[in-house]
């Protein structure tokens, strides 16, 4: 992410943010099952990790952790967790091959500009391990907006994602679909999906 308004964002309401993630991590589904398709004592990577509450449920699950935020407030809030390893790095920054077992992007790539997801899935594609796991969640629709606080998205269709996914070499094996509000309140529907790498 490099839209420095919506950096400047979750700079200003990282603890805010944090309080809010915290509560919805509790309960969870989407990361239940996919703490649950990881090896035992597997190595993923949180991308776009915000505060590390996604990280640190995935630690307590005996995960080895990297995490990635281009907040530095966010960095310093996950790095305060126990077994996480947080580092200030974009999405452009993933790289190197086969090193972890699954990648979770929970509404972060969401804030990518269009153009740039290809690239990013392509990387997120080969970091991980044959067969390693992927989750990825972002709001449904179509165009780019920002949010009353002023925050970028880009929107995606289920069909849309789906085909991005499998052209970077995914194959989809599960998704979710709801709807709920977020850290401006506005209520939006969004879409989870769980994906394996070739």
């Amino acid at each position: 992410m490099t839209d420095k308004q919506t950096l400047d964002i979750y700079s200003e309401k990282a603890d805010e943010y944090a309080s809010m993630t915290d509560s919805l991590n509790k309960e969870d589904p989407e990361l239940r099952a996919f703490i649950d398709a990881i090896p035992q004592c597997g190595h993923v990577l949180d991308l776009g990790c915000g505060p590390g509450a996604s990280a640190a449920k995935m630690a307590q699950a005996g995960l080895q952790v990297d995490a990635y935020d281009a907040v530095p407030q966010m960095v310093a809030l996950a790095d305060q967790h126990e077994g996480v390893q947080a580092r200030q790095a974009t999405f452009a920054e993933v790289n190197g091959a086969a090193l972890y077992d699954g990648v979770w992007a929970n509404f972060s790539l969401l804030h990518a500009e269009r153009n740039d997801l290809p690239g990013h899935l392509k990387r997120i594609a080969t970091a991980l391990k044959p067969g390693g796991r992927f989750h990825i969640a972002v709001k449904t629709g179509t165009g780019s907006h920002r949010d009353r606080l002023g925050r970028l998205y880009t929107y995606y269709t289920d069909a849309e994602l789906t085909g991005l996914l499998e052209n970077a070499g995914f194959k989809v094996v599960g998704r979710r679909e709801g709807r709920s509000a977020g850290l401006s309140g506005e209520e939006a529907p969004w879409i989870a999906l769980a994906a394996v790498s070739a």
